[in-house]
């Protein structure tokens, strides 16, 4: 299992539908939700905003107000959490040789190639080029139709809508004849559950997501800069790439990867303490 990154192809919210004067379940929220909100996640920590990107200053730098900047904010955290839990399953999985037993469709790469690469970060750059490409188009045309493409009269999460929320596929069944599931609660689930049911489960989808974003980091340090986590020392394939760049040393067919290798590495630097490093 492989774990992938998503990248926005664009920041700009589409308006939310209006039916009758007013907005299609719009509910802009305030720092003082947040602040309840995270009562609920940590009781110990509670709101936490040292940055005060959510402080009402008279103006916004996402969006035309505070409101909608929490809206970016809040799809932003659902977002990368669900990424991040999926990348420290698929780190896990990598580093322990779980793999598909059948080779990629178009190369005719086994996936078992791809394991006896190494660890997690180094079966990524064994994953072709034209592979990894079909991956990225798939995340953008998802992008696209997350941000405005399959709306219709779903609300923007910056408008008001519901943030973490997948449009449903539903045109394309019904353009294309096509019968995907939805990205957002594909068997249904959600729907049978009570109001009650339906906020825990957010609440604990938020914490999981909060904690695999640490752990998915801890994993790419540990296995770059040996030494950095100390509870993980031995136990994941060292890795000598830029475990931050989607492309390596195998994509130089891509315009920039070979000027991005001639830039200092990380591992350029040594970690000698929590407090201490030395460059060689």
């Amino acid at each position: 299992m492989l774990a992938f990154t998503t990248q926005s192809l664009s920041y700009a919210p589409c308006a939310a539908p209006v039916i009758g004067g007013s907005r299609v379940n719009a509910r802009m929220e305030t720092q003082a939700d947040l602040a309840t909100l995270a009562k609920k996640l940590n009781p110990v920590v509670g709101f936490f905003d040292p940055l005060g990107l959510t402080a009402d200053y008279g103006s916004s730098w996402m969006g035309d107000s505070t409101s909608e900047t929490i809206g970016f904010l809040r799809q932003a955290e659902i977002k990368h959490g669900r990424v991040a839990m999926f990348a420290f399953v698929g780190f896990i999985a990598g580093e322990n040789n779980v793999h598909f037993p059948w080779a990629t469709t178009l190369s005719g790469v086994t996936y078992d190639s791809i394991a006896a690469a190494g660890g997690a970060p180094a079966q990524w750059d064994a994953v072709p080029t034209a592979a990894k490409w079909q991956i990225f188009i798939l995340i953008g045309l998802l992008e696209f139709w997350s941000e405005g493409g399959g709306r219709g009269e779903m609300t923007h999460y910056m408008k008001g809508g519901k943030p973490g929320q997948f449009p449903t596929f539903d045109p394309i069944r019904e353009d294309l004849g096509h019968t995907p599931l939805d990205l957002f609660d594909p068997f249904g689930f959600s729907k049978k559950k009570t109001p009650e049911q339906k906020e825990r489960g957010l609440l604990v989808e938020l914490n999981n997501g909060r904690l695999a974003m640490i752990g998915i980091m801890g994993f790419v340090s540990a296995a770059t800069v040996e030494g950095s986590v100390p509870v993980l020392e031995g136990k994941i394939k060292h890795y000598d790439g830029e475990v931050m760049a989607p492309w390596s040393a195998s994509d130089l067919s891509v315009p920039g990867v070979e000027q991005m290798l001639k830039f200092p590495h990380l591992t350029d630097w040594q970690y000698v303490s929590p407090t201490s490093w030395n460059i060689f």
